[in-house]
């Protein structure tokens, strides 16, 4: 087993199972630290569940906030949109109040062993890097970025790319709703060398779609099965 291996998780949204098998996974190839990127229960059926498994990592796992923890410690800041304020009513209620204001304060980014992860991009938790190069890179998202690679997550897309200055840019993609056509959960392990692997984990995704079609009465819930299934973000 290997020392000193970083786990990295975006975006887990509430899904238990892919959480389960990519910590089976992680621990497998022989993870001993974790870095949690934030959007961690929102839009899934077990949030209570699936912040109970991260809080086991105990002082291995560092911990940022996304856009979700964000909103569910100011749900006035979320968008108006009917699906965005039942989900924060959903799991603001099943985390509780302690455990959303501890969410809401943790930082919006961190540097380890030279790597800067953030939750979107070094200056937002919304606005993100795309797959393919563009102007924003180093006009606005990397603006004043020393760090040699930056990973981060967000728009639950896996890749891997290099800005035209030079900085790594790496999205682990989405542990728990990934949106580049393939169901299974995504992260990445970064090794005691510098090389960043990013992976992929099969896990049972019709037991997870049951799952949240079997909250009838939240409105989010047969918008995000329908983005499990298809494993994307545009689904009608």
């Amino acid at each position: 087993m290997m020392a000193n291996m970083l786990a990295i998780l975006f975006d887990i949204h509430g899904n238990r199972p892919a959480l389960e098998a990519v910590l089976d996974d992680a621990r497998t190839a022989g993870a001993d630290r974790y870095l949690l990127g934030g959007d961690f229960a929102a839009f899934g059926a077990w949030p209570a569940e699936t912040y109970a498994l991260l809080e086991d990592l105990g002082d291995a796992a560092t911990w940022i906030r996304g856009n979700w923890e964000r909103w569910q410690g100011d749900p006035q800041a979320a968008p108006e949109n009917p699906l965005v304020q039942s989900a924060v009513r959903f799991v603001t209620e099943a985390l509780g109040a302690d455990t959303v204001a501890r969410l809401a304060a943790l930082p919006g980014q961190v540097t380890l062993d030279g790597t800067l992860f953030c939750h979107a991009s070094p200056i937002s938790d919304i606005d993100g890097f795309s797959r393919e190069a563009g102007d924003e890179d180093e006009d606005q998202l990397l603006h004043g970025v020393t760090a040699e690679r930056v990973i981060f997550g967000h728009t639950h897309l896996q890749f891997a790319r290099t800005s035209a200055g030079g900085i790594e840019l790496a999205n682990p993609g989405s542990v728990g709703l990934p949106w580049d056509g393939d169901q299974r959960a995504a992260y990445a392990l970064l090794h005691d060398d510098g090389a960043l692997a990013l992976r992929r984990v099969a896990y049972d995704v019709e037991h997870t779609i049951s799952a949240v079609e079997a909250l009838p009465d939240e409105p989010w819930a047969g918008k995000t099965a329908d983005r499990l299934r298809a494993a994307v973000f545009d689904v009608g």
